[in-house]
């Protein structure tokens, strides 16, 4: 089992200082993730989705990242590749020149975005975002390979070109892709990629996920040169020795998470301003129930939050169902640095070596 990290840049009531002091804060937190020996710091690509996300050029925080770390490996997760946000060749330039300056640590995903503040803010046709990212995800590794590329498809008629420069990683930076359905993991398996998932529903139901990838990543054609069979979710996770601390935090940040995503991907409205959304914590009588259903049979599998041992519990789930690797949602909205580097610090110090 791998441990990453996860950014979405999200915060609660942005202002200018506390948005340019939230970059600063989860460059120290990568920072420490990679001297306890997490995997890799995994960033997403978004745009204008005010309070959720407001990491729109993860290429520039990813190497500030690289710059500042030594072992921790840099993962897009993921870039936009339908061409009106970010046209091909230009993600295999800016993924390679990444490659090189970290000394080969990148992981590369990609996706489409289903959110129509993005899709209608870069003049998106929708029904066409599938087959454009398919089309570019599948040139991307030509680009890299070739020494002069050229293509004419639906969307792309790119006439003879040396892209450059290329990746130290050979053949190329390990591939991932976005998925959310037992059905979109299996179609990304047959593709060769990696699967990057939120982690929601029951064991039965991530485990089903698991198993249709594996099925389709066993008889892949892959979009790349090699076959990245991985699997990815991405919890979101509180760890203190205070059990009932974390649980505070953590269930606030998750349930903070959980409707702002909900507000952007699943209204069908494109929300502009400050989200109509819970900032408060949970309840005392609610925080006691939410921790009384930890880890029970049949519960949820969405978070991993409460004491060490609580944690390790939570973490054997995912490892009983397959999970290659866990991408920890610690930056939350409403969680304060200074817990997000307790956190990391003790998840790993007091988790992670039990299955590393």
């Amino acid at each position: 089992m791998k441990f990453s990290i996860f950014y979405e840049m999200q915060i609660s009531g942005p202002t200018r200082e506390s948005e340019a002091k939230l970059f600063r804060d989860c460059l120290e937190q990568a920072q420490i993730a990679d001297e306890l020996g997490y995997h890799c710091v995994w960033e997403v690509e978004h745009h204008g989705l005010y309070e959720y996300s407001h990491s729109s050029a993860p290429e520039i925080f990813l190497s500030f990242v690289a710059a500042r770390t030594k072992r921790i490996r840099v993962g897009h997760g993921v870039t936009l590749l339908p061409y009106r946000y970010n046209h091909p060749l230009r993600i295999a330039e800016r993924l390679a020149t990444l490659d090189i300056l970290s000394g080969g640590r990148v992981n590369w995903g990609s996706g489409k975005s289903s959110s129509l503040v993005e899709q209608a803010a870069f003049e998106n046709r929708i029904d066409e975002l599938h087959e454009q990212w398919l089309e570019a995800v599948k040139i991307i590794p030509q680009m890299w390979e070739k020494d002069v590329f050229s293509f004419k498809g639906r969307f792309f008629d790119i006439p003879p070109i040396q892209v450059l420069p290329k990746p130290v990683q050979r053949p190329h930076p390990p591939m991932f892709a976005a998925c959310t359905k037992p059905e979109s993991a299996a179609s990304v398996g047959r593709l060769g990629m990696g699967a990057l998932n939120f982690a929601f529903g029951s064991d039965d139901y991530l485990a089903e996920k698991v198993a249709e990838y594996r099925k389709a990543s066993a008889s892949a054609t892959p979009v790349g040169k090699t076959i990245t069979n991985h699997f990815a979710c991405t919890p979101a996770t509180m760890v203190l020795d205070d059990d009932r601390k974390a649980c505070a935090f953590g269930m606030r940040g998750a349930r903070f998470f959980l409707e702002s995503l909900q507000k952007y991907y699943l209204g069908g409205s494109r929300p502009t301003g400050p989200l109509d959304v819970a900032r408060d914590f949970l309840r005392e009588d609610e925080l006691d129930e939410a921790m009384a259903i930890r880890n029970t049979p049949g519960s949820q599998i969405a978070s991993i939050t409460g004491d060490p041992a609580c944690a390790r519990e939570s973490v054997q789930r995912f490892v009983d169902m397959g999970v290659d690797e866990l991408i920890l949602v610690m930056q939350m909205g409403t969680v304060p640095h200074e817990l997000v580097m307790e956190s990391l610090k003790c998840f790993g110090e007091k988790v992670m070596p039990h299955f590393a």
